[in-house]
């Protein structure tokens, strides 16, 4: 693998915390069917919305009042008439659909990944 590396300042510069799933609904207006998503960070982060491709390995009923993990500090993006606030993580499976990340155990809304 020929990646290039960081140094952990810019690691560090990544806000990745940990986040509930208070809403989620089946969103079809994109080319590829998605859930939005309302996730709650806690008191110092609030409640930020997402729109995730996540209809392969999910559904919006399940979704709700799980824990989750997301990049906070991205810049918002326009995602056809959706503001997406955060970016989910998720992981690949064998037909490249994410899968979310849980923790093992709650948490407190807001925690940082590190």
């Amino acid at each position: 693998m020929n990646k290039k590396l960081i140094s952990y300042s810019d690691f560090e510069k990544v806000d990745i915390r940990l986040g509930t799933i208070i809403e989620a609904e089946n969103y079809d207006k994109l080319n590829k069917p998605s859930i939005l998503l309302k996730i709650d960070f806690g008191k110092n982060i609030g409640i930020k919305k997402s729109s995730a491709q996540l209809r392969e390995n999910y559904s919006a009923k399940e979704l709700i009042n799980k824990q989750i993990i997301a990049v906070v500090n991205f810049k918002p993006k326009q995602i056809g008439s959706i503001m997406s606030e955060v970016l989910v993580l998720g992981l690949p499976n064998d037909k490249k659909e994410p899968v979310l990340i849980f923790p093992a155990t709650n948490l407190q809304n807001g925690v940082r990944l590190y």
